[in-house]
């Protein structure tokens, strides 16, 4: 927002605008005064003007209208009226919206001074919107992530290279060789030759090798470990349930582990100033980006108690959505543990369970039910077995929790629809609001399904744009055309909650807002060309900001105060540099989050 449209703002008259002021006379024609002093005055109006501008945009009051000085710029996401002039705060609250005379006339009809509501008026291509709300991520991992990035490396030896460079760059680990070593975001279906790599890699670099390593994949369902990694977490089993320990010939440990095989390995114990560094990451990146409500897909115990103490403690910045992990070798809790609803001032609820069905279609683990079409030999795996996940979920709909199943393959998508439609003949599974975490394959009759069940399909269109340079190999021609099929879900009646899975892809909700209207890569690309992977898949913009907004809160039963902006809610909304509802797509990336507005109150930025 401009300095100058803070202050004057539209229907000033032109004695009254700075910028109209009649020029001063010349300095002969002013008696008893030189050319210096003449200069002084100047500079100390000059100075004036921008001390009090400096003072307004420091001083953000209790009551204050955001508006547009060229139209209806704000987008409201209420299907009555869309898009109005101005958003009126008080407090923490959305008291009004409408143009800025019918604002200010209710505003005064209510016994208030004009005065006392200040207006800020939007830069001339500037918008606002609701606060973005990601629906799945995962907040301490990204934080972890980003200490030791691999996404940069293209082959085995540019990720061992990275690990190489980490330690040289860090004293104590350097210093230290029995420190473990984490790093996230390598993937093996970005090389020349798509290989998984081995510990033996890891052993080739005289700074690498004899450490403990323990190297998370992109889609953080394969680990890569070091060989002293490997003797730290012996004896390994012979099998895992839900999950594969990769061999070498001899039937060693390789030194790659797929999903619940991960949970084998023994990994460091996290410190509160390890959880806070991480938490702290993440939130400043994420309000950066205009994310005020992230749907965390996964609290550990662990993960769930470092929440609730910084609730407690009133440090948590954004809101947080969570989604309590089920560990499948351990009890079930559905009904000895109680939702946390609204805590920390309401930017803490976890009031649903997260259950893995299978694995991911990248790492080859996702459900099919037909073999992979580039490894015949396999269909990928569930991660319990079918009897055994239907139980779990009736059990949890049964207690009232909300059930978000994470299901990649056609098989698993159908197993758990099986259960929620078996679930829905004594429970109102729909009024529980279950849901589908990524529903990337579904057959056509569980896309009819979906949508008859009021299940929602939590998605991630980035997933799309990233998968789809390999995804046709992996599922044949016929069957990748059910994959990320984003228009039929929500044609079949299916609500679409969208997010990112960070760190898996770009955090940025721009990314995924763009993703799903193009199906293209950032630069403009797609094995279909430039009309998008399977552009008949696309959602149109307003469809996709829903999936950031009311409908993101409706998959976290938050539609009542959050999602759109309209009074009684509360004011979380977004400034944005430009509006992404009209500018021609290729321009849509480079929109730029001007504020982030919560309960009323910029968390990154200036309103």
């Amino acid at each position: 927002m401009s300095e100058l449209r803070k202050r004057q703002g539209p229907g000033k008259s032109a004695d009254t605008d700075p910028q109209n002021v009649p020029p001063h006379r010349s300095a002969s024609v002013l008696p008893g005064f030189g050319c210096s002093r003449l200069v002084i005055l100047i500079f100390l109006a000059v100075f004036a003007a921008w001390f009090l501008s400096s003072e307004e945009t420091s001083s953000l009051s209790h009551s204050y209208a955001v508006c547009s000085s060229s139209g209806a710029r704000v987008y409201t996401m209420d299907h009555v009226v869309p898009n109005v002039q101005c958003l009126v705060v008080d407090g923490s609250l959305i008291v009004d919206t409408g143009s800025l005379e019918d604002v200010m006339a209710r505003w005064v009809a209510k016994g208030r001074l004009r005065s006392s509501l200040q207006i800020r008026y939007l830069d001339e291509s500037s918008i606002v919107v609701p606060g973005f709300s990601d629906s799945h991520a995962h907040i301490l991992e990204y934080g972890a992530a980003k200490e030791l990035p691999l996404e940069s490396g293209k082959t085995i030896e540019d990720t061992v290279a990275l690990v190489r460079r980490y330690i040289l760059d860090n004293d104590d680990i350097l210093n230290d060789s029995s420190k473990i070593i984490e790093g996230s975001g390598w993937d093996h279906t970005s090389w020349p030759v798509e290989e998984w790599p081995t510990s033996d890699a890891l052993e080739m670099d005289p700074i690498v090798r004899g450490r403990p390593i323990v190297l998370i994949s992109k889609d953080g369902h394969a680990l890569w470990i070091s060989k002293k990694a490997l003797a730290l977490s012996s004896p390994w089993p012979s099998e895992v349930e839900g999950g594969v320990i990769m061999k070498d010939s001899s039937g060693t440990p390789s030194g790659v582990l797929l999903d619940s095989a991960q949970d084998l390995v023994k990994r460091p114990t996290l410190t509160e100033q390890d959880l806070l560094r991480r938490f702290n990451t993440t939130v400043n990146d994420a309000l950066s980006y205009g994310l005020t409500s992230v749907h965390d897909a996964g609290f550990k115990p662990f993960s769930l108690e470092f929440f609730k103490r910084q609730a407690a403690a009133g440090n948590l910045p954004i809101r947080i959505y969570g989604m309590r992990y089920f560990e499948e070798s351990g009890p079930y809790w559905g009904n000895l543990s109680k939702p946390i609803i609204n805590a920390g001032n309401g930017r803490l609820n976890a009031r649903s369970v997260k259950i893995f069905a299978d694995g991911a279609l990248r790492s080859g683990g996702a459900a099919l039910n037909e073999p992979y079409s580039d490894n015949p030999h396999t269909k990928g795996f569930m991660r319990l077995d079918p009897k055994v996940l239907t139980d779990v979920i009736l059990q949890y709909l049964r207690d009232g929790w909300q059930v978000n199943v994470h299901a990649i393959g056609d098989y698993a998508n159908s197993v758990v629809l099986d259960a929620f439609e078996t679930a829905s003949e004594d429970v109102n599974v729909t009024a529980l609001r279950p849901r589908l975490e990524h529903a990337e394959i579904l057959t056509m009759t569980d896309l009819e399904r979906v949508g008859k069940l009021g299940v929602i399909s939590s998605v991630q269109p980035t997933h799309a744009i990233s998968d789809m340079w390999f995804a046709e190999e992996r599922l044949g021609a016929e069957r990748v055309k059910g994959l990320y099929a984003f228009r039929s879900l929500l044609d079949h009646g299916s609500r679409l909650a969208l997010g990112s899975d960070f760190p898996v892809e770009d955090m940025n909700p721009l990314a995924g807002f763009y993703a799903a209207i193009t199906r293209l890569s950032p630069e403009g690309q797609s094995p279909s060309g430039p009309s998008g992977w399977f552009p008949e898949q696309r959602l149109t913009r307003m469809e996709a900001l829903r999936g950031m907004t009311i409908d993101a809160a409706y998959a976290s039963f938050t539609e009542g105060s959050l999602g759109s902006l309209v009074p009684g809610k509360q004011a979380d909304y977004v400034v944005l540099s430009q509006d992404i509802m009209t500018v021609p797509v290729d321009q849509i990336l480079r929109t730029k989050v001007q504020a982030t507005v919560i309960d009323g109150r910029p968390a990154f930025g200036q309103v």
